[in-house]
């Protein structure tokens, strides 16, 4: 039976490839994407694009005050955003403190307010060393916890959790999806940099599946 779900919907190419997963699962989608004070909204601005033409209901929320409390990431604060492979220390820069957890705790509220069965998000296994919220043991708990919350239990999916990019990308290419849709680079300039670590994992990934990038790059 088809249920409804909301899908947290960044814009970028993991979201992306989520976003249609649930849609060829036969469910009834709703995005919902978070402005929360990044250093830009190009992502956002995909996200907008893509469910447009999709004619996907699709909600962008502002809840950039949350930075009042949760700074420190180069993601958030004028940081310089460092670069390199993404397994390197220095992407610890990038982690907002507790961001999953919060993002989450909105969407499943979102859900209750809709009658909706479950929560989508991107978690995968490539983010598993640099971010805690992204560990199969956080979606673990969060999914049993969002089973008591509310009056209504919520389930937390992660179609990707234990997957990589290169093999999210396989996934979405095998669907046809156009990625030229997405963004992913860290920094908000007409081209993506290539230098970032999001850029670098999503080079290798196209790479490793033998397919050419149809973003830009400096």
């Amino acid at each position: 039976m088809p249920q409804k779900v909301v899908v947290i919907y960044s814009g970028g190419m993991d979201s992306f490839t989520v976003l249609h997963n649930a849609i060829r699962a036969g469910h009834q989608v709703y995005a919902l994407s978070f402005n929360y004070g990044q250093r830009h909204v190009k992502e956002l601005i995909c996200a907008q694009n893509v469910c447009q033409e999709l004619g996907i209901h699709h909600k962008i929320v502002d809840i950039s005050a949350i930075n009042q409390l949760i700074g420190g990431s180069s993601l958030t604060d004028d940081i310089e955003v460092p670069e390199g492979h993404y397994a390197a220390d220095n992407m610890k820069s990038t982690v907002v403190p507790n961001r999953n957890m919060i993002l989450l705790s909105l969407a499943v509220g979102y859900a209750v307010s809709l009658d909706a069965q479950a929560v989508y998000y991107g978690a995968h296994s490539g983010d598993h060393f640099i971010y805690p919220d992204c560990r199969p043991e956080f979606v673990q708990k969060m999914h049993d916890v969002c089973q008591i919350a509310n009056y209504e239990p919520v389930d937390i999916i992660s179609p990707y959790l234990h997957q990589t990019k290169i093999e999210i990308l396989k996934d979405g290419l095998q669907m046809g999806l156009d990625y030229s849709k997405t963004w992913t680079c860290y920094n908000g300039r007409e081209k993506a940099c290539g230098k970032c670590g999001s850029c670098q994992e999503r080079l290798e990934a196209f790479a490793l599946n033998q397919v050419t990038d149809p973003l830009p790059y400096e």
